[in-house]
């Protein structure tokens, strides 16, 4: 059966970032989705302005007609969420819905820095929401917000095993963690039922946003189709590095994102491995 998946961020009608990088990326991987909007934007906020329209008055009617008809999805994937009523919501629709494989990508800040949006209970309810997932995305940043590190410029392998550590003991066996910086090397760790490392690459600049949604997305499809967690992590940085040196050559707008489009033959599921 083709699997299927129920995709849970913002709208952006400009600029490659959550559902518009989401949508083509899974369904190019040969999975049915399902989309849920928080909040439906003209652009990303890193444009120098945007509208917004909150969706959170109509998530959870939607979410009824969903339950309502029966409609049957194997995973769910979660980004930005921009509320602590949000978080409930989509708390109740884990609960709701038999998904096998729940991927959050908890998106709470980057660079040290938590987002303005962003309170403390609601990094808290992340913090919940996360413990009910079977796989997560965090970046260095937010792992540090899961775990109650003290984020700092630098930690070792050892530092970033343990608490991936922690978020295995409130019941996470899959983490992958973005955006682990070395020199002019950037990394990616891999938590797999016990078993870390972390997978090293050059940095591409310029960086760029959407990324994060990029990475998350094709981790998330490898998941439906039973890949292993570190060949999904090395087949998503496979892809970006690939995309950003394109987007680079091409002249494409920084805040444009990457270049995904051209790229994505790369992530048709090959049936000898998918």
């Amino acid at each position: 059966m083709q699997p299927s998946i129920a995709i849970i961020n913002d709208i952006s009608g400009y600029g490659r970032c959550s559902v518009t990088v989401a949508l083509p990326i899974l369904s190019v991987m040969k999975i049915q989705c399902g989309v849920v909007p928080t909040a439906i934007l003209s652009n990303h906020t890193e444009y120098p302005e945007y509208s917004i329209l909150d969706f959170t008055s109509h998530m959870e009617e939607y979410i009824e007609k969903w339950k309502h008809l029966n409609f049957q999805f194997e995973g769910v994937y979660t980004g930005f969420l921009g509320s602590a009523q949000q978080i409930a919501i989509i708390t109740h629709m884990f609960e709701q819905f038999s998904f096998s494989q729940r991927i959050v990508d908890p998106v709470m800040g980057d660079h040290g820095v938590i987002y303005d949006s962003y309170t403390p209970a609601m990094c808290q309810a992340m913090k919940a929401l996360v413990a009910h997932s079977t796989l997560t995305t965090p970046n260095l940043t937010e792992l540090c917000i899961l775990t109650d590190t003290p984020y700092r410029s630098t930690f070792s392998e050892k530092d970033i095993c343990s608490m991936c550590e922690i978020l295995s003991d409130k019941g996470v066996r899959r983490i992958a963690v973005t955006g682990i910086e070395q020199d002019e090397m950037i990394g990616n760790a891999v938590y797999e039922n016990g078993d870390f490392d972390i997978l090293w690459d050059e940095k591409v600049l310029p960086l760029r946003p959407g990324t994060g949604d990029v990475f998350a997305s094709v981790v998330a499809g490898c998941s439906l189709h039973n890949i292993p967690l570190k060949n999904a992590v090395k087949k998503a940085s496979d892809f970006i590095r690939t995309c950003l040196l394109t987007s680079a050559a091409m002249h494409i707008p920084i805040n444009d994102g990457v270049c995904f489009e051209e790229h994505l033959g790369m992530l048709i599921p090959d049936s000898t491995i998918m």
